[in-house]
């Protein structure tokens, strides 16, 4: 098993901060207690920037965060956003980031790069969520059908969560020509020229 590294654990921390930035750019619909939001982008990021085991820390660190009361979702924190409406997105999150980074990880840098992130994206950072999402949304607000659910947690979302499946392997694709996966996953002086890393390892 490969070690923790901690150029991984840094840019885990960084990741989490960007997911609980982008949370607070949020629109609330009418028909809905689930907002729109750009955390899912932020997911898709994780996984598809760190790989498996540091995409999906960088989400637990959130909803840690959060659990301990602090204000990561958007101003709002605690355990009782953990039961909230969209508790069962939230906890999707976390497996879309590991299987999003175990595609990304076996993705080999070429001209398919760009359509492979976008169908991970599509297949585990959006339609993944939603089984869970819908049905804790239905669930905590006593929704009698499934047609009411799919209206309040997914019809609105979908299009736009394809949108930023599309956007995210766009930007993944151009960052990993400069900076490949394996500069996070190998070890701290991965990437460093024979003879220029640093006698002093972190």
């Amino acid at each position: 098993m490969k070690k923790w590294t901690t150029r991984g654990l840094i840019f885990s921390a960084l990741f989490a901060g960007v997911m609980i930035a982008l949370s607070f750019l949020k629109i609330y619909l009418p028909i809905s207690a689930v907002p729109i939001t750009l955390q899912t982008l932020a997911v898709m990021l994780a996984g598809a920037v760190l790989g498996a085991r540091y995409g999906t820390l960088a989400v637990l660190i959130v909803i840690g965060l959060c659990a301990a009361g602090f204000p990561v979702m958007g101003g709002s924190g605690g355990v009782a956003v953990l039961v909230g409406p969209t508790a069962g997105y939230i906890f999707s999150w976390p497996v879309a980031a590991f299987l999003i980074g175990l595609c990304s990880e076996r993705m080999r840098q070429d001209k398919y790069t760009f359509p492979k992130l976008a169908a991970a994206n599509i297949v585990f950072g959006a339609l993944l969520v939603y089984p869970g999402g819908v049905w804790w949304l239905a669930h905590s607000t006593g929704m009698d059908s499934l047609s009411k659910a799919l209206t309040a947690g997914m019809w609105p979302f979908l299009p736009g969560d394809l949108v930023k499946a599309v956007l995210c392997a766009g930007v993944v694709t151009a960052v990993r020509q400069v900076y490949p996966i394996e500069r996070i996953l190998n070890s701290d002086n991965a990437g460093w020229a024979e003879g220029d890393h640093p006698t002093i390892s972190s």
